[in-house]
């Protein structure tokens, strides 16, 4: 087999890294994958070099370069009438034999393909991105990337070979809108265990290097602030948590946000310099933060579609180690919180849930063995098999 991978991300972009780069390595493990393209969507106008961390024998890299410092509107038309053209030459050039298109809006390419030669595809990480995007407040309902993208969802649900959603909820979801059972496999977002692993030296190291005391409670966000995450609801929430914890309290954030922006708003809130570290770290230093840390925060607007996600952060988190002080109603992971444990939930609309969830993260960190039992629930629901068994369920076979 010859397939087409097609990211909606540039290759740098610690979603690339993150989520797309481990299904690379499972399907090229596999003996009848004999290639696999990679194209990536570069909004920086140039195409970066391919070095991965891991070895990439099968894969070759083909950019598509879309036009930088143009309203996103435009930039956004243009790529949706030349990119489907690119990929069609792409795809005849490496004689793919089908796309897996990481995400729907790369997914709403990967049909606009379809639409001209009827290359088979497949669509992992689904989720209705249109509803995301409108619940979220950052598409209006007749913006035309909304309506676009809304109906290029429905076609996929139509036409894709199978559809790989993050959450169980979505893919009862997708059932009772008539799509066949037998083309949908869940496959929450994979983590890398291994990489992600609590490690005690890495912790001490950090710690040191940050000057944070060996007992001190630290709490760490990762990500950005706004858009689908809450902005200034995210620093009450963190001042919450000094006060809940004590003046020995340090937070960690590691995000894109401009840092100094970022660290105004933690002293607005009452946080001292000493008492915050603000970075925008390469994907591969998270972990050594995370080890460093006690919990976790996922500070994620609530919303409908929202119980159809699957954040990548929360395997993170879990693979280290840490309970997450988590939003109501994300994906399968709130309900695998309260059921199972792994950290505590809130709700904005009701106050009081907001110092009950930081107690019920104090008494866990008062386990001896919550690292350990929190692990279980990355390799449980985020191991990077769930995909090597969605691929071999959906996926042509050997001959």
């Amino acid at each position: 087999m010859r397939i087409l991978f097609l990211s909606y991300w540039g290759l740098d972009d610690p979603l690339t890294i993150s989520t797309v780069f481990p299904h690379l390595r499972i399907l090229q493990q596999r003996s009848d994958v004999e290639s696999i393209l990679l194209v990536t969507i570069e909004r920086n106008g140039g195409a970066p070099a391919f070095e991965p961390a891991f070895e990439a024998g099968k894969v070759v890299y083909a950019p598509l370069v879309s036009e930088p410092g143009r309203n996103v509107l435009i930039t956004k038309t243009d790529d949706f009438l030349r990119f489907p053209k690119q990929l069609v030459t792409l795809a005849s050039e490496h004689k793919s034999d089908f796309i897996v298109a990481r995400g729907a809006p790369a997914g709403a390419l990967a049909y606009l393909v379809w639409k001209q030669n009827k290359l088979p595809f497949y669509v992992e990480s689904f989720e209705p991105h249109a509803d995301y995007m409108l619940e979220s407040g950052v598409w209006k309902r007749f913006d035309p990337r909304y309506l676009f993208q809304r109906y290029w969802e429905r076609k996929q649900k139509e036409l894709a070979r199978g559809l790989m959603p993050v959450a169980e909820n979505y893919r009862q979801q997708l059932i009772e809108e008539g799509v066949p059972a037998a083309n949908i496999v869940t496959v929450p977002c994979s983590v890398d265990l291994q990489s992600f692993g609590f490690d005690e030296q890495l912790r001490a190291q950090t710690r040191a290097r940050l000057n944070i005391g060996a007992e001190a409670p630290v709490g760490i966000y990762v990500g950005k602030f706004g858009d689908i995450y809450y902005d200034a609801e995210a620093f009450d929430l963190f001042r919450a948590a000094a006060n809940t914890f004590g003046p020995d309290f340090v937070l960690i954030v590691l995000t894109p946000n401009p840092v100094a922006e970022v660290q105004a708003k933690l002293a607005a809130v009452g946080f001292t310099e000493k008492q915050v570290f603000v970075t925008k770290a390469p994907h591969a230093e998270v972990p050594g933060y995370l080890s460093a840390a006690d919990f976790a925060f996922a500070t994620i607007k609530p919303a409908e579609c929202r119980r159809f996600c699957s954040p990548i952060k929360v395997g993170e988190y879990w693979a280290a180690g840490l309970p997450i002080l988590l939003t109501a109603g994300v994906g399968d992971d709130s309900d695998i919180i309260q059921k199972e444990g792994g950290g505590a939930i809130f709700d904005l609309t009701r106050p009081d849930t907001v110092p009950a969830a930081l107690q019920r993260i104090a008494e866990v960190l008062q386990q001896p063995d919550y690292r350990a039992s929190i692990r279980c629930l990355a390799e449980r629901y985020r191991s990077v098999e769930r995909a090597r068994e969605a691929y071999a369920q959906l996926l042509p076979s050997a001959g």
